[in-house]
């Protein structure tokens, strides 16, 4: 993990300095707090025990990790003990050395992504008006580079048919599954079987148009429309891209994304390669490198903990130093989002896109995700 300056936190009545690496245990033993308290000052918990090894691995000095179970109440001869012998624990041991590789491979993209910068094109992503087969396959698909296609959608009748008006009078009687009360919860995207809602396409309409600007409700990729029979004639108004996609392979590989303005799509990363292409409105996309994956508190799956509308940078502080692209993609632009690449998009106006995996190129990957649950 890379060298950062000390933060300072306060455990009361102790102070501790804690690398920023080390912020995300801390907030989880400050979270936890009350769940720590034991009658018995002679045992650590099973909970603050994987805190204890956290911190170890991590370099944090004993003293501090000492003060800090002191403070939960426990014991301080208990205290010290735990802390002093844990080192010596053959499991401890075999975590310490695999932490030692994962710190290789962050100091590999650390250092990835300084010669990166050295480029005069760091930070941007490349806006082409036609791409054939094989340029982009060689420029963009096989060096893991976003690029924005400007002409792409000239053949789509999407673009002059698909209103909100169009939409509800051609599909408005048809059932269709939608996210709902997101607002109600910050993992709505973790969490996604608990927002699906099913509605009539014409109330879901009237929602988008009537309700003004929101994040509570949103019919994005994984409400699966368009393996819906009713929506089927929505392919007739587009055009599936045949110089990189496959449109004999559209099953679950082509998705419709159609919501307010102010829906929000919050930061994680594709397993496979996508296009989205954009046909109404306009969308804010934020993207970050996957070189940059040890700033961005990837805690479960394929999602960051950081809100990349809000960050917090006491609870996060890395993600000060992640080199965000910012780019507005406009109705008739396609991007080529790569695999890995993190993206937060926020829709500026009512939108409507559509979002395809289904290329001619192999896009099958296999990852190791993390799922830390304590």
């Amino acid at each position: 993990m890379s060298d950062t300056q000390p933060l300072s936190i306060t455990l009361p009545p102790l102070r501790i300095t804690l690398t920023e690496q080390q912020q995300v245990n801390l907030e989880w033993l400050t979270q936890n707090l009350p769940n720590l308290l034991t009658p018995s000052k002679q045992e650590v918990p099973d909970n603050m025990k994987q805190w204890v090894a956290a911190n170890k691995l991590l370099n944090q000095p004993d003293a501090e990790i000492i003060q800090a179970l002191i403070n939960t109440g426990i014991d301080a001869e208990t205290a010290t003990a735990e802390v002093r012998e844990i080192s010596s624990h053959p499991y401890f041991q075999a975590g310490s050395h695999y932490v030692q590789l994962l710190q290789k491979l962050e100091s590999h993209l650390r250092i990835n992504n300084q010669l990166a910068a050295l480029s005069s094109k760091f930070g941007t992503i490349e806006r082409k008006s036609s791409l054939s087969r094989e340029y982009f396959l060689e420029n963009y698909y096989a060096k893991n580079t976003p690029v924005i296609i400007t002409n792409i959608m000239h053949n789509w009748k999407a673009l002059q048919l698909w209103t909100p008006e169009y939409l509800q009078q051609k599909y408005g009687d048809a059932e269709v599954q939608i996210q709902a009360n997101r607002n109600s919860d910050p993992n709505y995207e973790i969490k996604i079987e608990n927002h699906k809602k099913t509605v009539f396409f014409r109330k879901y309409v009237e929602m988008v148009v009537n309700g003004g600007p929101s994040n509570d409700y949103y019919m994005v990729a994984n409400n699966q429309t368009l393996e819906r029979e009713e929506f089927k004639p929505l392919f007739n108004d587009i055009e599936i891209f045949p110089e990189y996609l496959n449109p004999t392979d559209t099953k679950g590989r082509v998705f419709f994304w159609f919501g307010p303005k102010g829906t929000i799509t919050p930061l994680h990363h594709d397993p496979v390669n996508l296009i989205l292409a954009q046909v109404s409105g306009r969308k804010l996309i934020k993207l970050i490198s996957p070189q940059q994956t040890p700033l961005l508190y990837n805690h479960v799956g394929v999602f960051s903990k950081v809100d990349g509308e809000n960050p917090d940078y006491d609870k996060y502080p890395l993600y000060r130093d992640a080199k965000i692209i910012e780019v507005i993609l406009e109705p008739g632009e396609a991007i080529f989002i790569p695999v890995g690449w993190w993206h937060h998009v926020k829709s500026l106006e009512v939108s409507i896109s559509v979002s395809f995996t289904n290329f001619v190129f192999p896009n099958y990957y296999e990852w190791k995700y993390p799922h830390i649950n304590w």
